[in-house]
């Protein structure tokens, strides 16, 4: 099978699972994982998230009433549960450290080149940051990115996941000390393998049409 073939079968078949069977993953294959997160995509390389890992049973049971009731199972019974936080403001010890990063990693080959990026990043960063409404919506359309990437990457890892709304993001981030941290919960994903009674497996998937959602400009 080719790569690109690869590709739309996991987009066939993956699905959001409703209940898991408890079974742990393998913690290899979930650091893995946790490297493809890092490694995802964001605007500007602003990187302006922290990801949370609940792994335990215990750090699991005390993080169920930051979910709401249905969701609470999808905790419990999961291998692993990642919470998406994001910061409040995006501060110049965090633009720093980015850019340290990336010279550290050999991204620009001379100082002109670093200035003028660093620059752009902040100008781009400032557009968003007028608010902290306006700065949290910016980040968690950042996060999401990457939660479509660890949604993807898991199925291709023949890992089952659940993306997370259903939250009290208050509770949650007191739970996990965030607010204090000048942080704010925006979204989960709970990851380990389906149960045998899982019956969304069995459901066939269901999208619209592409003449429904796809519209061509000229």
């Amino acid at each position: 099978m080719s790569m690109e073939n690869k590709m739309l079968q996991i987009a066939q078949e993956r699905y959001t699972t409703k209940h898991y069977s408890g079974k742990k993953i393998p913690r290899e294959q979930f650091n893995e994982l946790l490297e493809i997160l890092r490694l995802a995509p964001s605007s500007v390389n602003a990187q302006s998230w922290k990801f949370i890992v609940i792994s335990t049973q215990e750090a699991k049971e005390k993080i169920l009433e930051g979910f709401l009731d249905f969701n609470r199972e999808r905790v419990a019974k999961a291998s692993d549960i990642i919470v998406f936080a994001v910061p409040e403001k995006i501060t110049e010890a965090h633009l720093q450290k980015v850019l340290n990063k990336e010279i550290a990693d050999g991204r620009y080959p001379n100082t002109s080149v670093i200035e003028g990026l660093d620059a752009g990043r902040r100008h781009f960063v400032g557009l968003h940051s007028h608010t902290v409404a306006e700065t949290l919506s910016w980040e968690t359309a950042q996060a999401y990115i990457a939660l479509g990437i660890v949604l993807f990457a898991s199925a291709g890892m023949g890992i089952d996941s659940t993306a997370l709304e259903g939250v009290d993001y208050d509770k949650l981030d007191e739970i996990l000390g965030l607010r204090e941290r000048g942080l704010r919960s925006v979204v989960a994903v709970s990851l380990g393998y389906r149960a045998d009674d899982d019956s969304n497996a069995k459901r066939p998937k269901s999208r619209l049409a592409k003449e429904d959602i796809f519209e061509e400009f000229r």
